[in-house]
């Protein structure tokens, strides 16, 4: 498997080990910020959910919350 390119200006080249090695962990990085991303955002839907479940207005919910 070849790994992929690479553009510097008009030059198009193959990654380096290093570049390609690089690549690789941006790629997981990004991946994990996005999970954690979606996870708090399924968190905050639950809990507003919740508040509102209990009773409390959207007034009420953002004073809590800091909205």
């Amino acid at each position: 498997m070849s790994k992929p390119t690479t553009q510097i200006g008009d030059e198009v080249r193959e990654m380096t080990d290093a570049e390609y090695a690089q690549w690789q962990t941006d790629a997981a990085n990004a991946a994990t910020q996005a999970a954690v991303i979606e996870a708090k955002t399924v968190a905050r839907s639950s809990a507003l959910e919740k508040l509102k479940a209990l009773g409390l207005t959207d007034a009420e919910v953002s004073a809590i919350l800091g909205d």
